[in-house]
């Protein structure tokens, strides 16, 4: 499936910096522009480097000048925004823009044509970029690329001491190699650039960054002729040693891609692209080994919880069981206390583990392991852990999660947010769920249920598994279900709390969970009120927009931003759960898979929009137009992954 921008799609320097591409190493490195070629974020790059996989990130070469000289007259080719207030408006001149594997523009001025494609290598920090240059003019031309570089941390800004200096090899600074390779020209220069970024701007973060140069690469073509211009540049020495090089990296991206398409074996064309952009977020982890799943990009590393929920869909709905059981043994050997790390440690800090979810999530991902693979022996080494998990939350652990007198699951007390609600500005939370959280009872019934399900195959007693959750859902029952408003308490607490009765998407896991507890008429009625009142094409609403607290859009400073987070703001990842939901109280059937099947054909348009190819994080809750957030959501991708599985598989 090939994205396709045309002229139309550049008609204004804002419209043509909406959209921007994403490649990813599979180190937690990528490389990121706005679809011009520009950076209007920090945190795009030509090359974002990862030392240490995945978070150990270093901005290397930001951006490209290009510039086209013909005769006495020099064109600029590359568009940027400058903090003078200078612009460069190179992407008048692009006739398309096509990204499929890699990133491919077609340009044009004057007679000369040049075809620019762009690739990065899997598990290595190399970037390549080709220019065919095609002269159909009366005179000679020069084609002239500038790299500007940064080498610093991500999110930081260059010192104003720092110096690059470059060799036949490699460009140096701050204690850094990058090398390279060209079959063009080389000359030295020394020019420093400053940026306005405005997609920064738009979200109230830092506006402004600097980028320096150290050499001017050309390529000259005759009237009439046809030449080219490559480089490739890498942290690692050995990728750009052939002559070749930046050939064999765009190439090996295409390969790996193509693999990854060909596993997965879907029948829609939008389902087998997103099953390449699932794996964007697959990461190496090198303080454990193993692999994880980075939660979002340019922002986010890895989290257990976002883990938790994005592996189903980005591991086994396309196939990639050893992914996904590397990451569980990663996870199972970092369990603590019944918990699963929320973050990982880095050096000598300890490992977060404030989520009440991930655990019982994991249970969960174990049970969806062995279901699609078959793999039972994958359980009872899994088993230990599992039970582990159980006896915490039922005795009680850290952060005030510990199971009731009721056989429901406490959790949270004081400033700590252990749902994926979590959001804290300061001392105040704006969405505070201590108490009996639905989603989290949901998964605790569930986790529950595989328990004594698995029971069966370990050999071990499931009486007491059965019993908790008898005793769960008898309660759950008692307690949620809200008949005069036909919808569920988002969270149960001591007091007369008005977080009980809002309206929220958490109860959707109620129904879409494997294991559930409500019948047939009430799991129903939740999924018409959710479609009534919470629904978008584009994700759900975290809150009903007649509620006093809904915020209807997202945006500026951060505090601003966190107070609408979860407060009606559409999130795409649960309605991944709301159709799967639809098609269980519908029985799967034909028309109900035929109505998911048409509303899922809007998912293209979103992916043409903001990070083309992949789904975002976010939107805003009134009028959700325009992604917000990480332009591209690891469990956004997976989870509406899991519904075109549920479709054709």
């Amino acid at each position: 499936m090939k994205w396709i921008y045309g002229k139309q799609d550049f008609k204004t320097l804002e419209r043509a910096q909406e959209n921007c591409f994403l490649m990813t190493n599979g180190l937690g490195g990528f490389s990121s522009l706005t679809m011009t070629g520009s950076a209007s974020r920090n945190d795009h790059g030509v090359l974002m480097a990862c030392v240490k996989a995945p978070n150990h990130r270093y901005h290397m070469i930001h951006r490209l000048r290009e510039r086209l000289v013909l005769e006495k007259q020099s064109y600029m080719l590359s568009t940027q925004q400058h903090a003078d207030g200078t612009e460069e408006k190179g992407f008048e001149y692009i006739q398309s823009f096509v990204y499929e594997d890699t990133p491919v523009w077609t340009i044009s001025v004057s007679g000369v044509e040049i075809v620019k494609e762009m690739g990065m290598m899997h598990g290595k920090n190399a970037v390549s970029v080709i220019y065919k240059i095609f002269n159909r003019s009366r005179s000679s031309c020069r084609l002239e690329v500038v790299p500007f570089f940064q080498f610093v941390k991500k999110g930081s800004d260059m010192s104003k001491s720092q110096k690059f200096e470059i060799t036949p090899e490699w460009v140096e600074s701050a204690g850094m190699k990058l090398y390279y390779r060209t079959d063009g020209s080389v000359r030295q220069c020394r020019e420093t650039e400053r940026y306005f970024y405005s997609a920064d701007a738009c979200d109230g973060r830092r506006e402004w960054g600097s980028a320096a140069a150290a050499a001017v690469f050309s390529a000259e073509v005759e009237a009439g002729g046809e030449g080219r211009l490559t480089l490739a540049f890498a942290v690692e020495k050995a990728c750009v040693e052939a002559p070749d090089a930046a050939e064999a990296i765009i190439a090996s991206q295409k390969e790996h891609r193509r693999c990854l398409e060909e596993k997965a074996g879907f029948l829609s064309p939008l389902a087998s692209f997103f099953a390449k952009s699932a794996d964007q977020f697959v990461s190496l982890r090198a303080s454990t080994g193993g692999r994880t799943i980075i939660a979002g990009y340019p922002f986010f590393e890895d989290w257990g919880r976002d883990t938790m929920i994005a592996l189903p869909g980005v591991c086994l709905s396309t196939g990639q069981y050893e992914t996904a059981r590397s990451i569980l043994r990663t996870f199972a050997a970092n369990e603590k206390d019944g918990l699963m790390p929320n973050l990982f440690p880095e050096g000598t800090n300890a490992p977060m583990y404030n989520t009440a979810d991930a655990a019982l999530l994991f249970i969960n991902c174990v049970y969806l392991y062995e279901k699609a693979s078959g793999d039972r022996a994958f359980v009872k080494e899994m088993w230990p852990v599992m039970k582990k998990i159980i006896d915490a939350y039922q005795k009680g652990t850290r952060f005030n999660i510990h199971m009731d007198s009721d056989g429901l699951i406490i959790a949270g007390s004081g400033l700590d947010q252990v749902t994926w609600m979590d959001v804290r500005v300061g001392e105040v939370l704006p969405t505070p769920r201590h108490g009996k959280p639905v989603e989290i009872n949901a998964y605790w019934y569930n986790a529950l249920k595989v328990m004594a399900h698995f029971a069966d195959m370990t050999g071990d007693p499931k009486d007491e598994y059965q019993q908790m959750a008898a005793l769960a859902k008898t309660s759950f029952v008692q307690k949620y279900p809200m008949a005069d408003r036909g919808y569920l308490k988002d969270v149960l607490t001591d007091g007369d709390d008005v977080s009980e009765n809002q309206l929220r998407c958490n109860q959707i896991w109620a129904v879409s969970m494997p294991f559930t507890m409500l019948d047939e008429t009430w799991e129903r009625r939740i999924v018409d009120i959710i479609f009534e009142k919470l629904y978008t094409p584009y994700g759900l609403r975290t809150l009903a927009m007649d509620d006093p607290q809904f915020h209807p859009v997202y945006g500026g400073p951060t505090e601003e931003r966190d107070m609408a987070y979860h407060q009606g703001t559409v999130w795409t990842y649960p309605l991944g759960a709301y159709y799967l939901a639809y098609l269980k109280v519908h029985h799967d059937s034909r028309k109900a898979k035929d109505t998911v099947r048409r509303q899922l054909e809007v998912m293209e348009s979103a992916a043409r929009e903001g990070c083309i190819g992949q789904l975002p994080e976010i939107y805003d809750g009134k009028n959700p137009a325009s992604s917000k957030g990480c332009f591209a959501q690891a469990w956004s991708v997976g989870e509406i992954l899991r519904v075109y599985e549920a479709l054709e598989k």
